[in-house]
């Protein structure tokens, strides 16, 4: 079975990703000055835990259709772009400016969403690795999509540390978490245990 992982996007109009833009100091500030800073590295940054669980994650599993790429990531007002994409503090500061629930955020990512839909094999999983409470940008993946849009079922009612710590944990360990189909799911629950500690670690490590 070939998969298609889309990843929600970080927050890009906060406080964490002002700093970054205007770091002079920190190598990926010094890369985003320059134009030459990941997307993924750039979200992992601004997102921290959450984002780099969906990264781990998506390399993990990854088992894309040939010629396909094996993940995007939803990037407000650009649709849906590689981690590797190439990005600077103008982009960056673009995307924050975008509403993830405005029709400038949907409208990109419904046109890049339906052409990834064309060129992937007909087998094909797509798993979103985000929330699937934000309804507008969820329900268009969904038109789009349709019943192969799955996430993963232990994502419910979880925070995003969890789910980050969750898709970490899977990585690590080549567990691949069990997917459920978005359509008709139930989008929120009561929230479940924490994640019980890892054997061998001890208490304040990550």
């Amino acid at each position: 079975m070939t998969t298609l992982f889309l990843l929600s996007p970080a927050r890009c109009g906060g406080v964490r990703a002002a700093q970054l833009a205007a770091s002079q100091t920190s190598p990926l500030g010094v890369q985003l000055r320059a134009g030459t800073a990941a997307l993924g590295d750039v979200f992992a940054w601004l997102s921290a835990l959450y984002f780099r669980g969906k990264l781990a994650y998506a390399r993990a599993f990854d088992a894309p259709s040939p010629g396909s790429p094996g993940a995007l990531v939803v990037a407000p007002g650009l649709g849906l772009r590689a981690p590797s994409t190439r990005i600077d503090a103008t982009v960056l500061r673009a995307m924050g400016g975008v509403e993830v629930e405005s029709n400038a955020f949907v409208a990109h990512l419904r046109a890049d969403a339906e052409r990834a839909n064309r060129e992937i094999s007909a087998g094909t999983n797509v798993v979103l690795l985000g929330s699937i409470a934000t309804g507008k940008y969820v329900d268009t993946l969904i038109d789009v999509f349709g019943a192969r849009l799955m996430f993963p079922a232990l994502f419910v009612g979880r925070g995003d540390m969890s789910r980050g710590g969750l898709m970490l944990r899977a990585a690590r360990s080549g567990d691949e978490l069990e997917y459920a189909m978005v359509a008709g799911a139930q989008r929120r629950g009561a929230r479940p245990p924490k994640l019980p500690r890892p054997s061998g670690t001890r208490s304040g490590s990550a």
